[in-house]
C-alpha cells in the first residue's frame, strides 16, 4: 500500500486529529492514501466516522506501542 502523505497527530488531542486529518486530505487527489498517526484513543472512532461521513475510505487500522495508525483513501 502506497501513502502520498503521512500526518503526525501524534500529542494532540479530540478534535485535533480529526481536524489535521481534513486539511492533509484536501491536499491529496482522489484515490491518494493518507498515512495518520495518533496517540488520543477517540481518535478510532473520530476517523472511521468522519471518514465515512466525508465520503472516504478507511482501508486499515492498527495500533502499535500505544500508537494509532490508520490509513485513509481519499473519495
Amino acid at each position: 500500500m502506497e501513502t502520498k502523505k503521512l500526518l503526525d497527530a501524534k500529542g494532540l488531542a479530540c478534535p485535533m486529529p480529526v481536524v489535521r486529518t481534513k486539511k492533509a486530505i484536501n491536499e491529496l487527489q482522489s484515490g491518494d492514501i493518507l498515512e495518520i498517526h495518533a496517540t488520543d484513543k477517540g481518535a478510532k472512532s473520530d476517523l472511521t466516522a468522519w471518514a465515512k461521513s466525508g465520503g472516504h475510505e478507511l482501508i486499515k487500522h492498527e495500533e502499535e506501542n500505544n500508537v494509532f495508525k490508520f490509513w485513509i483513501k481519499k473519495g
